[in-house]
């Protein structure tokens, strides 16, 4: 009894092992949208950091910020997914990968992370005597159209560009976060270096916006230059995600997570099954021995029964043949040795 439920608990150990700490913990929403507010402030922070004090030959600016959110979603995206974007949130929303109750919480915490990155940046430039105007340093970095954009692009063109630029960086983001999720090692570098491509194509056009909470907080720093274009770069961003999000939803990706998990589920089925048929293995082994043991045993007793049958027939054959012999053979057989050992109980 003690082997069976010894390799039972191996087996057991071996299906299901014991989790860790952290293993299958889910963040509340308040951890996530902290996460979320300090992963766009490195964003911000390091993008506009390299625009601004990049040296000739350094880094180009936007993959400054292709790399921020690499490294955002490298030390954050655990915990909350990985967007440091209102409209990659929503775009993840619509798609039905992300619950429509974090949405709020989550645009908040990101406009409030780019604000404070925003903000570091500009009290460090505050008190640096060489720069004479903080506010025109971030107003360069404010995202434009027509006139006042590089190549003076107009609003029809500026709009279809930001969307489709924004439908598909959603796409990549929905795409390569998909099943293994941002745990995954290649998928913080592959939404970088998307973000850093549609904004290097983005930059002569509108300056590159792509992420609503980036487009925002410049404008807070700059004496609001450019506020009033500020509504294109909040629409156009959140179109192209809605419209990634409902083909996402339209293909309706269930099915594929469902073949994922089967086919994980039936691994680790097929490992218990295994262990499962090893436990029981020797449960049954020991009915067959029992069984075994019953049969020889009801064997004995037969063969018994037989000899005690044999063994009365003579007494009985002397009984019929001397009736008056009381004290023959068959009165003998009851002084015998009983069968434990002990002295047979004859009648006297």
């Amino acid at each position: 009894m003690t082997s069976p439920n010894t390799s039972g608990a191996s087996a057991a150990g071996t299906a299901h092992p014991e989790p860790s700490a952290r293993a299958g913990h889910r963040y509340g929403l308040v951890g996530r949208s902290v996460a979320e507010a300090a992963g766009t402030a490195l964003l911000i922070f390091a993008g506009f950091g390299l625009t601004i004090f990049s040296t000739q030959g350094g880094v180009p600016a936007p993959f400054g910020f292709g790399l921020g959110l690499a490294a955002a979603m490298v030390a954050f995206g655990y915990v909350s997914g990985g967007h440091f974007n209102p409209a990659i949130t929503v775009g993840s929303a619509v798609a039905g990968r992300t619950p429509w109750i974090a949405v709020a919480p989550y645009v908040v915490a990101q406009l409030i992370g780019a604000v404070f990155g925003v903000f570091v940046l500009w009290t460090a430039l505050s008190g640096y005597p060489q720069v004479t105007s903080v506010s025109q340093i971030f107003a360069q970095s404010v995202n434009s159209f027509g006139e006042d954009s590089a190549l003076g692009f107009p609003l029809a063109g500026a709009l279809l560009l930001e969307v489709i630029a924004a439908a598909l960086l959603t796409a990549v983001f929905l795409g390569a976060t998909a099943g293994s999720g941002v745990r995954s090692g290649a998928a913080p570098f592959a939404v970088g270096l998307a973000y850093a491509v549609l904004l290097a194509v983005l930059g002569p056009v509108t300056g590159g916006g792509l992420n609503p909470a980036r487009s925002t907080a410049p404008v807070l720093f700059a004496d609001f230059s450019g506020g009033g274009q500020l509504w294109l770069f909040w629409v156009a961003p959140l179109v192209g995600a809605v419209i990634t999000g409902l083909i996402y939803r339209s293909i309706d990706l269930v099915p594929g997570a469902a073949e994922r998990i089967g086919h994980d589920a039936a691994e680790t089925g097929s490992a218990a099954e295994g262990n499962r048929a090893e436990v029981h293995t020797q449960p049954r082994t020991a009915g067959t021995a029992t069984a075994a043991t019953g049969a020889a045993a009801a064997g004995t007793d037969t063969t018994d029964a037989g000899t005690d049958v044999a063994d009365a027939g003579p007494a009985a054959a002397g009984d019929t043949s001397a009736p008056d012999g009381a004290t023959g053979d068959a009165a003998r057989s009851f002084d015998t040795p009983g069968d434990d050992g002990g002295e047979g109980r004859g009648r006297s």
